[in-house]
């Protein structure tokens, strides 16, 4: 009588509670990821907003100081404004600002709107070269006359010349003192001295130094400094005071430093007093070389900003916006979260499945998880492949170790039993068969190495020349026995940074390969070349070749071209998956070409390195 199943005696998969469920996680986190990613995107578009509202407002400032000071400059170094409209819409494209120039009465000298605009309702400035006091850089403070207006003191070409030579004659000598300067050139032409660091005139002034060659007037300025002088004197005696005052105005060579101090001359008081008569003459004396007084106005661009206030209006319209996005966000999740789990249900089930039966899921989607079932699939195929490679590799080992030890073994028995005399034929042939099972294990174990990243390098640089030229060396007896040429070629001097045991170890498995494969008569070139950054070897040969279905399994573990696995070759299988391991811990490649009957390539691309240095 065969036993019922109830349905109390069925396995049940356990409940997930709904709590930890995925879809219900997800759901919530996209929750509340939505409600702080809206309440932080308010407050910081609230807080960028003030904060870029008040950089605007700090950088028109400092363009309109900019604007003031470039139009005072040009007016400064131009008698009239006729040539102003160019300048006034540079300046407008550049700040995104409306420019306008008028006379006083109001006539537009020039403007970067179109005709027939009208004013803004008020002037921002007065631009007068002759009274300013927003020359300079940016937010500094320069009352009186504009530094650029220099008008008769503009020195000539020679006198340009003559005073550079002088201040670079003056400049070597602060230097002998200890003393470092700089020198620069006033809107007049002069070549001034100025500190290396604060860029002022030098507090100190070496003895050696002071010739006074320099501070002398040249004549252009000469003559101008005696024509402010004279209206100086004039304007000094209608006001009841000394005339002879008015020589303080030779005190500089450019003769327009209002920013001396007379109070380093003169008492305060009568500073006080001289000024006035000082400053009007140079006006009076500039006033010919400037363009007249204007007004500058300022306006928006064509994109007056808009500004977000926070009305009722305002605020449902960023709260309808928040649920919208807080509905699209849940139901998005929701429908994302759902096509998620499906497949990951699948995957589950087949990773908990036993390892014999290799189960693979179906790709039912192109996102993520449909690329996690892929690599799923692929990593089954893969354990599949590792376990058909596991147990050949298992059985080329004990294929490999088995004849040399069964010889061995045979040998040492009969020896034993007397048969045989342990003659040096019979020691020669055991130690060859020592050395087959010693180059087997040698081989396994770089391969283990490899394998597990332990393999180390000692790098240094090295010259493709010598090295084939060791690699041939080092065969050429081997060569000469199978009467097989081997020649070197390499274009140039070429170096690598590599390990040299390495490389020769590399090279030589394919020679080793190549002589084995050449017969009598035949030639084994090794070749280099630079190729871009790499450095190209190649081992050539011209035997009997590989055919095309094999070619592709030439670096595979003790594989031969011999289906019958036939030792008369001599080699173990494993040179070829040596030589590419060896490459790519070097960082570079290794791929072979060939056509049966024409012979064999096999190449080596190698990251070029630096020649080593002459001291090295």
């Amino acid at each position: 009588m065969s036993a019922r199943t109830t349905p109390e005696q069925t396995p049940l998969r356990p409940r997930i509670p709904l709590h930890k469920r995925l879809l219900v996680r997800l759901l919530i986190t996209s929750g509340l990821i939505a409600v702080c990613s809206v309440a932080a995107t308010a407050w910081l578009a609230v807080a960028t907003t003030t904060q870029a509202l008040r950089e605007e407002q700090g950088q028109a400032l400092a363009d309109d100081m900019d604007v003031l000071a470039e139009l005072s400059g040009y007016a400064a170094t131009h008698p009239d404004w006729t040539k102003a409209a160019a300048t006034v819409r540079e300046l407008s494209a550049r700040t995104g600002r409306r420019i306008a120039l008028t006379a006083s009465d109001r006539r537009v000298i020039a403007d970067s709107a179109p005709p027939g605009t009208s004013l803004p309702p008020s002037a921002a400035a007065a631009v007068d070269p002759l009274h300013t006091d927003t020359y300079s850089e940016r937010g500094a403070q320069i009352p009186g006359i504009d530094p650029r207006a220099v008008g008769p003191y503009r020195l000539t070409e020679a006198e340009r010349v003559k005073v550079a030579a002088l201040a670079r004659k003056r400049q070597l000598c602060f230097s002998r003192s200890g003393v470092q300067t700089r020198l620069s050139r006033t809107p007049s032409g002069r070549t001034v001295l100025t500190d290396a660091d604060s860029g002022s005139e030098p507090d100190y002034v070496p003895d050696a130094c002071a010739d006074g060659l320099l501070n002398t007037p040249t004549p252009t300025e000469d003559k101008a400094l005696k024509a402010v002088q004279a209206l100086a004197r004039a304007c000094l005696t209608k006001a009841g005071l000394d005339p002879a005052m008015a020589v303080l105005l030779g005190s500089a060579p450019a003769g327009l430093d209002s920013r001396d101090p007379l109070g380093s001359k003169l008492g305060t008081k009568e500073a006080r007093a001289v000024q006035p008569c000082l400053d009007e003459a140079r006006r009076t004396q500039l006033d010919p070389y400037v363009a007249p007084a204007a007004e500058l106005f300022l306006g928006t661009g064509d994109t007056p900003a808009v500004l977000f206030d926070m009305s009722p209006a305002n605020k449902a319209k960023v709260v309808g916006t928040a649920g919208l996005v807080l509905a699209v966000t849940v139901a998005a999740t929701a429908l994302v979260a759902t096509r998620l789990v499906r497949p990951l249900r699948a995957l589950t089930a087949a990773a908990q499945q036993p390892p014999e039966l290799h189960v693979r899921v179906p790709v039912t989607t192109r996102d993520e998880t449909g690329i996690l079932a892929v690599a799923f699939n692929d990593l089954t195929e893969r354990r599949e492949r590792l376990e058909a490679q596991r147990k050949a590799m298992v059985s080329d080992i004990a294929h490999e170790l088995r004849s040399p030890l069964t010889n061995i073994r045979g040998w040492l028995e009969v020896t034993r039993d007397g048969v045989v005399d342990p003659d040096p034929v019979l020691l020669a042939s055991l130690h060859d068969e020592a050395l087959v099972l010693q180059r087997v294990i040698d081989d396994l174990q770089d391969l283990a190495d490899a394998d597990a990243g332990t393999l180390r390098l000692h790098r240094e640089p090295v010259r493709c020349d010598e090295l084939l030229q060791q690699v041939a060396a080092a065969h050429r007896v081997a060569a000469d026995a199978a009467r097989v040429a081997l020649r070197t070629d390499v274009e140039g001097v070429r170096w690598l940074d590599a390990d040299p045991v390495r490389m020769r170890q590399a090279l030589g498995n394919l020679v080793s390969n190549a002589l084995r494969h050449t017969p009598a008569g035949g030639t084994v070139t090794l070749t280099g070349r630079r190729d871009g950054d790499d450095i190209v070897l190649e081992v050539a040969d011209t035997g009997t070749g590989i055919s095309s279905e094999d070619l592709p399994h030439v670096f595979d573990r003790f594989w031969r071209a011999e289906k019958s696995r036939s030792r008369r070759t001599g080699g173990s299988g494993l040179g070829l998956p040596i030589v590419r391991h060896l490459v790519a811990a070097h960082g570079g490649t290794v791929g072979s070409a060939s056509e049966p009957g024409t012979g064999s390539v096999f190449t080596l691309r190698m990251p070029g390195g630096p020649a080593p240095s002459p001291g090295g």
